[in-house]
């Protein structure tokens, strides 16, 4: 039986998409983690520690969001 073409495209679409989240999440997680421990590694950036905290805590909540995004794989509602 041979599957239609649509269904295939979407299926690769999917897994695309899922294998893109779980990278970019994990790229982007990893730089909120590392700006939380740059300090303890001995790097400094010429950035308030406020300002970093802040940016650091948005990469982590996005990065594990895009994680679970590509985990849960629902890109086609219907």
């Amino acid at each position: 039986m041979e599957t239609d073409p649509r269904e295939k495209r979407a299926k690769n679409y999917v897994v695309m998409r899922s294998v893109m989240d779980l990278g970019m999440g994990l790229i982007i997680l990893s730089f909120g983690i590392f700006l939380v421990i740059a300090p303890k590694l001995g790097i400094e950036f010429n950035i308030d520690s406020l300002f970093r905290y802040l940016f650091a805590g948005m990469c982590i909540v996005y990065g594990a969001w895009r994680m679970y995004r590509g985990i849960k794989k629902n890109y086609y509602s219907e």
